[in-house]
């Protein structure tokens, strides 16, 4: 059991396949504060082409709540489990979430990304990120700063110009 089972912490749910913002809303309902990072794709049907809103990181919803209200959490339709590592879930990094609310407040585009765990870890300088750590990328002229959450092993890749980070 957590070491303070009334402090409120941030966990990644996982849900149901395609269930993100129906838990979200219900979460909602239920005062809970939560976070449901977004992208709008385009989507390609037979006769019409429309850009829709999907979850950035697909199958998982972010909560924060203390680890006694987790029953909850826990019986909200569409909600599988609370992610963690062993027999009990493993709380998110507060600046992991802050790093994604950053990001998404920003006018920059940004995508899901392959998760990586090797490369440089920077920090942003300068910008609309600034303060935000990430791993560094270059993919071809550009560069990209990956924002990630270890413990679901999902980023979100964003471009960023060099002179604007330095490392850590």
């Amino acid at each position: 059991m957590p070491d303070d089972v009334h402090t409120t912490r941030w966990y990644a749910l996982r849900t149901r396949s395609r269930h993100e913002k129906l838990v979200r809303d219900r979460l909602a309902g239920l005062s809970i504060e939560h976070l449901l990072p977004t992208v709008f794709r385009l989507n390609q049907w037979k006769d019409r082409k429309k850009e829709i809103e999907v979850p950035l990181f697909s199958g998982y919803c972010f909560a924060r709540f203390p680890w006694a209200d987790r029953l909850a959490v826990q019986t909200v339709s569409g909600v599988v489990g609370i992610v963690g590592g062993g027999a009990l879930p493993t709380p998110i990094p507060y600046e992991e979430i802050e790093s994604l609310r950053s990001l998404i407040l920003s006018t920059l585009r940004y995508d899901s990304h392959p998760y990586l765990r090797e490369g440089m870890v920077v920090e942003v300088t300068r910008g609309p990120l600034q303060g935000v750590r990430g791993i560094l990328l270059r993919k071809e002229k550009r560069h990209r700063l990956v924002i990630s959450v270890h413990l679901i092993q999902q980023a979100a890749a964003v471009e960023i110009d060099a002179s604007h980070i330095t490392p850590i």
